[in-house]
């Protein structure tokens, strides 16, 4: 990939200040808009299925974006290649717009998946192109700190997002969430436009229709894990089996290879991160679970505990960034990564600290947030590395093969903990989540072995 200004000049130091300051400004609104709209889809949905109807499809609300957004991540590569990431961030933002649309005008629930379906549609092309234009839109010595300014985004709605969507849902209705968020898509747009349609592609990428069609069956795989995950529809084990089996078989043909063997080099570096994520996410729910049921603890006090670490991972993120406030500790983008990881690896633990009741809950909520911590060290870092070592060309689509791990390693595992969870539950809860938690332990674990093969 070419840019038609070529590389931004190295001596900049700001990432406010000219056309960089658009930028970001344009991408925070973007990134911010996404995760709005991801949370407060969590607050609104029994709203929903009080006005819409359609219990049974409850889960399907969720895993229909992360399903389809893999087959838009790999179907916006060769045009972001050939084409630069202009084009494709315009239809990604006009796509989650008319999904927003869709779902604040659905008359029933269908037509409200479809538009949750069309919103999966608009995040990933939206999510490759970001990646993509933080690597060529900034020098490398600002990608970090870029990066940091992508997780404030993220972490701003978990703080604020589900109290204003829970206040819209209660004096105007559910379905002002989804109108109000595509004036902030035009918004984002205008502010990007100007330095985006100038990051122009090679010009040389053929269309891969094979690697569409997979991506279309993976997407299908994973949205049926996410659905009989639940346990909740007629034939759930066949199709668990029949899910796992696709996107074990097809999945790893859409990522670098490698990958799944976690490869030395760039593959493990995508493999180490994806496990993190997916033990992270896997253990996330089963931590306030344990607080409330076995410690007791309100849900609204749970809750601050995941708020809590939702601003230690934005203070992982800022320490990536800023490495030489940290001495030596922070000195190469490995060593971030590592630690972080290492920290994810101590968070999951409270899952199982909870279980024990001489340890103080206060102990509890610090060790997950310890765990935040070093997410937010290690998604940053993992990125930044991928981008570094990505060549000129190939931003779009080792970002796409990023994402897609991400997305397939995280809904296969929170799939697999709720059946586990589930069929452990007659036993007791202490029992059920010692197994869940125990093997997101595991996962993690995994993911430090993989990321100390990516140097």
């Amino acid at each position: 990939m070419t840019t038609s200004t070529g590389r931004p000049p190295a001596a900049a130091t700001s990432l406010w200040r000219g056309e960089h300051g658009l930028v970001t400004a344009g991408l925070f609104s973007l990134a911010f808009m996404v995760a709005f709209e991801a949370l407060a889809v969590v607050t609104v949905m029994p709203a929903v299925v009080d006005d819409l109807g359609g219990l049974s499809l409850y889960a399907v609300a969720f895993g229909a974006p992360v399903a389809v957004s893999i087959y838009s991540r790999t179907a916006a590569v060769p045009w972001v290649e050939r084409s630069g990431p202009a084009p494709a961030l315009l239809a990604g933002v006009a796509a989650f717009v008319a999904g927003l649309l869709l779902c604040a005008s659905a008359p029933s629930m269908t037509v409200f998946l479809a538009g949750r379906a069309v919103q999966g549609l608009g995040m990933g092309a939206i999510g490759v192109t970001i990646y993509v234009v933080v690597a060529l839109a900034y020098p490398d010595h600002l990608r970090a700190r870029a990066m940091t300014v992508l997780t404030s985004a993220w972490m701003l709605p978990a703080v604020v997002g589900p109290g204003i969507a829970g206040w819209l849902a209660h004096v105007v209705g559910w379905r002002a969430v989804f109108w109000v968020a595509p004036l902030l898509a035009v918004v984002s747009l205008a502010l990007t436009w100007r330095v985006v349609r100038r990051l122009g592609g090679d010009g040389s990428a053929a269309r891969s229709g094979r690697r569409e069609l997979l991506a279309g069956c993976v997407a299908v795989a994973v949205l049926l894990l996410a659905v009989s995950g639940q346990r909740e529809v007629p034939g759930w084990p066949v199709l668990l089996i029949l899910s796992v089996a696709v996107v074990g078989t097809l999945a790893p043909r859409l990522v670098l290879p490698g990958t799944w063997s976690a490869r030395r080099g760039l593959p493990s570096l995508v493999a180490g991160r994806s496990l993190l994520a997916a033990a992270y996410f896997g253990a996330e729910s089963y931590v306030p679970l344990g607080l409330v049921e076995v410690r007791g603890m309100s849900v609204a006090t749970a809750g601050l505990v995941l708020t809590a670490a939702a601003f230690a991972w934005f203070g992982g993120s800022w320490a990536v960034a800023h490495p030489e406030r940290l001495g030596s500790l922070l000195a190469t983008p490995g060593r971030r990564s590592g630690l972080g990881a290492l920290a994810v690896v101590v968070g999951l633990t409270a899952g199982l600290l909870v279980l024990v009741p001489w340890v103080p809950t206060v102990l509890v909520a610090f060790t997950w947030g310890v765990g935040g911590l070093g997410m937010g060290a290690a998604m940053s870092a993992t990125t930044v590395q991928l981008l570094d070592r990505s060549g000129r060309g190939e931003e779009a689509a080792n970002s796409a093969a990023m994402q897609t791990n991400d997305a397939v390693g995280e809904s296969g595992w929170i799939a697999v903990g709720s059946v586990v969870f589930a069929a452990l539950l007659h036993t007791g809860i202490e029992p059920a989540l010692t197994a869940v938690v125990g093997a997101s332990v595991v996962v993690g674990l995994l993911g430090v072995w993989a990321l100390r093969r990516a140097d």
